[in-house]
């Protein structure tokens, strides 16, 4: 793996109307003084897997290997990703109930995105005020709102 000394920030939020229901993710990717912000839907989906969509929109839209602090309110994302998969892993992808680990196919795209860049997992309190989070979550609420058709 070839990093780049390119320093990427992303933030990430999800949200979701039910749980399950219709869900919607927002996140904000910043180089230095550029930003762009990304967002979208799903029909039928949970909040753990529109906060990791949140993550892999960002992760995915990058076009070369970075560092990259990807800052979220998902304990889940950050466990997940920072204690948890290696261990799904050499258990064959069961969690600690020998269960199937839920959102395999999000946590395994996660997973080829830590080859390609050099990632730190930050959290933060949700709805506690963090300018980035807050601008995430309605981004992921703006979503939902508009496939309702309550929004243009």
């Amino acid at each position: 793996m070839n990093i780049e000394e390119v320093k990427v920030e992303i933030f990430s939020d999800g949200a979701c109307s039910g749980n399950p229901g219709p869900g919607g993710y927002g996140t904000i990717l910043r180089q230095g003084e550029h930003e762009k912000e990304l967002s979208g839907y799903a029909v039928e989906t949970t909040n753990n897997r529109m906060e990791m969509l949140g993550a892999l929109a960002g992760l995915e839209a990058l076009k070369r290997p970075c560092q990259v602090c990807v800052t979220t309110d998902s304990q889940y994302l950050v466990k997940g990703m920072t204690e948890w998969i290696a261990g799904w892993q050499r258990k064959g992808w069961k969690n600690s109930k020998k269960d199937e680990v839920a959102n395999r196919d999000l946590w395994e795209r996660l997973l080829e995105q830590a080859k390609k860049h050099q990632i730190d997992w930050v959290w933060v309190k949700g709805h506690a005020g963090h300018r980035e989070n807050e601008r995430c979550d309605e981004l992921a609420r703006l979503e939902i709102l508009k496939a309702s058709g309550n929004i243009c």
